[in-house]
């Protein structure tokens, strides 16, 4: 064999080597992204759940509600997110939140848009959104209470006959607010989200407001000029909204099975303290 011709053969080789090396590389980058995005898809389609994002669990609410769910710097945080996380972890994604309006989760619109898996937002269980929306087991009792400047004259709603009393839109403190108007002569004024509604009350645009008593209470300690004067026993609870088909009902019976599981192991209340200060009641 001439010298030209073992050359010859020796860059074939050469060539033929650097090929299946380069394959070799490429197959393992491959499977290692594969592995990577296909294992939350996987805990997800095993669970019988699509996800309207892959690798997320996307949840809609209306911001800011202080503490269930609000922005502290570029994150959102609260009690709320942070009971959803436990199903976000559970399916081993992340938990993204989007800011929409409220009405479109308690209706139902946000989920059949495919814009979000889940609900959020401290959501009063009613009748009529149990026939939009799936909603998960009760998380957390709640009342409304009513909210002034600490030195008004006000100590309930028999004292704002003539006054302005402030609601958040599509809420249950508003329809608490409308169904006691006629008897006690105050006036309702609709705002939409409820940083305006107490920053109305602090700056005299209203008298008062009605709403949760978790919100209010935590704006009450942050504002010390202004003070909760009544509570109604109205008996709410709060639950998470879902999808009424598909996904939904899955989403629903898997945070019921890990609420469950976090009332009894501790976690539960670890997150309650976390938010509120205190353990919740027995």
């Amino acid at each position: 064999m001439s010298i030209v011709s073992t050359l010859r053969r020796s860059r074939r080789q050469a060539a033929v080597a650097s090929v299946a090396v380069l394959a070799l590389a490429l197959t393992a980058c491959g499977s290692g992204d594969d592995s990577g995005s296909g294992g939350s898809e996987d805990k997800a389609a095993a669970a019988g759940i699509t996800l309207v994002k892959p690798g997320k669990l996307t949840v809609c609410t209306h911001l800011p509600y202080k503490p269930f769910q609000y922005k502290d710097g570029t994150k959102v945080v609260g009690f709320d997110v942070d009971l959803l996380d436990l199903v976000a972890q559970d399916l081993g994604v992340e938990q993204e939140v989007v800011n929409i309006e409220w009405a479109q989760v308690t209706s139902g619109a946000a989920f059949q848009a495919k814009k979000c898996d889940m609900g959020m937002g401290a959501m009063t269980i009613t009748p009529e959104r149990q026939a939009a929306i799936s909603i998960t087991s009760p998380y957390m009792d709640a009342t409304q209470v009513l909210m002034t400047k600490k030195d008004a004259p006000i100590k309930g709603l028999a004292d704002l006959k003539g006054k302005k009393i402030g609601v958040q839109a599509d809420t249950t403190g508003k329809k608490y607010a409308d169904d006691n108007a006629k008897q006690y002569g105050y006036e309702v004024v609709v705002f939409n989200d409820l940083a305006l509604q107490e920053n109305n009350v602090k700056s005299g645009r209203v008298d008062a407001a009605i709403n949760d008593n978790g919100v209010l209470y935590d704006f009450v300690k942050a504002n010390p000029d202004t003070a909760v004067v009544a509570e109604f026993n109205t008996g709410e609870q709060y639950g998470f909204g879902a999808l009424k088909d598909g996904s939904g009902p899955k989403l629903v019976e898997k945070f019921n099975t890990l609420l469950a599981t976090a009332k009894t192991d501790g976690k539960y209340n670890e997150i309650y303290k976390k938010w509120f200060g205190v353990e919740p009641k027995k």
